[in-house]
């Protein structure tokens, strides 16, 4: 994308006159403050958040990526999606892609007998806060990686030794998950969960292989492990929800921010769930295009036997919806719809969804009694003709055809 001289200097940053979410010269500049500190060199030292990831390519052999910024102190802030949803764009793409990543090789099943390098890096995992790390790198450190499910990483290198300061110990149900190896990993992740661990940090420690029975332990890809997690926990969540009574009127709810509009409709019926999205010109997935792209996903009461094609942030919502039916004791038809504009141009990871839909159902809704006065109301708060949705929706066509 061409940005002209003049845009940046009427612009410096502030007003996004580019059209883009964030501002490249300053994450840029940003980046290369942390960059120079380890530029040509094969050494960090640094306090991990702590940050693992594990990749995909190659499976079953992946690559696991121990990972810190050139800097010490605490780094807390780059691994909690909480903190990011804070940050502007420009702060929180510069931070993550200062992280130093070192990257070792192994079967996925070493897991289950872990050599002093792997288990050094499931240690690191366990930790609840910022940890002391060393990383001695074969070749300088280059490159960094955006992927869909996973939030931005900085550059890498094969790893040649890795070193790890003194640990905070980790929470008795993080330990005791750990140490109890006829725990299967299903049940080790609700535990977790119920015990106020974030599912963030719980597919962390799932990828690393730390948990499950300990003849299955496992490596799982990162992003893998993110959406594993998201739908095992709404799966556990949704089993009591549909126990409960269908919430009394129409609820809507509206979010607004970055270049995406959020929008979720509870309707008072059994369970039911639609995730979809709209993406504009000039935007991550649909870089081409010269017409919004829709895709909706959907399940009824006995949920979904196939993975919907509209991937991972289906799952990051749906828990994020499941969380606030739980937190209200009702259940509802549940209809979300997302729109991304032109500008938010960068995949950035599912975190952004779970995160955005859970700060959603935080607010307070607007309440109706009447279905088509819920449905204008969204229609007031998107870019989308209503008719566009409501072509792809098959809940909102249920809600209004009364099958439900």
């Amino acid at each position: 994308m061409a940005i002209s001289a003049s845009l940046c200097l009427r612009c410096r940053g502030a007003k996004h006159l580019c059209g883009l979410s964030y501002c490249p010269v300053l994450v840029k500049a940003r980046v290369k403050a942390y960059a120079e500190r380890v530029e040509g060199r094969r050494e960090v030292h640094g306090s991990s958040p702590p940050s693992v990831f594990v990749g995909r390519v190659g499976w079953p052999r992946v690559r696991v990526y121990p990972a810190a910024p050139p800097v010490e102190g605490d780094t807390s802030r780059l691994e909690d999606p909480k903190a990011w949803l804070q940050m502007d764009f420009e702060e929180f793409l510069s931070s993550r892609l200062a992280l130093a990543r070192g990257s070792a090789e192994f079967s996925v099943d070493d897991a289950r007998r872990p050599d002093k390098l792997l288990e050094d890096v499931q240690v690191l995992a366990l930790s609840p806060r910022p940890a002391e790390v060393e990383l001695r790198l074969k070749r300088p450190l280059r490159g960094f990686e955006l992927d869909e499910h996973a939030p931005p990483m900085g550059p890498a290198s094969p790893l040649e030794a890795l070193k790890l300061g003194s640990l905070p110990p980790p929470e008795r149900a993080v330990e005791r998950a750990y140490d109890d190896v006829d725990l299967p990993a299903g049940d080790a992740v609700w535990e977790l969960y119920r015990g106020g661990i974030d599912v963030h940090r719980i597919s962390r420690l799932l990828s690393v292989g730390a948990l499950g029975v300990g003849r299955r332990r496992r490596l799982v890809p990162t992003r893998w492990s993110i959406t594993a997690v998201d739908k095992a926990v709404s799966d556990k969540l949704l089993e009591k929800v549909k126990e409960m009574p269908p919430v009394d009127s129409y609820l809507v709810y509206v979010r607004k921010t970055r270049g995406n509009a959020f929008v979720a409709l509870l309707a008072p019926r059994g369970f039911m769930f639609e995730w979809g999205e709209a993406w504009w010109p000039g935007t991550t997935w649909n870089q081409f295009g010269g017409t919004p792209e829709v895709e909706v996903d959907w399940e009824g009461p006995r949920g979904r036997t196939t993975y919907p094609s509209i991937g991972g942030c289906y799952y990051a919502a749906r828990l994020a919806t499941a969380e606030a039916l739980y937190a209200m004791g009702r259940q509802a038809a549940a209809v979300l719809w997302r729109e991304i504009y032109p500008g938010f141009d960068l995949p950035i990871g599912v975190w952004f969804v779970r995160e955005n839909v859970r700060a959603m159902f935080s607010s307070r809704p607007q309440r109706f009694d009447d279905l088509d006065e819920a449905l204008a109301y969204i229609a007031s708060a998107l870019k989308l003709p209503l008719d566009v949705w409501y072509s792809r929706s098959h809940v909102a066509k249920a809600l209004r055809s009364k099958l439900l």
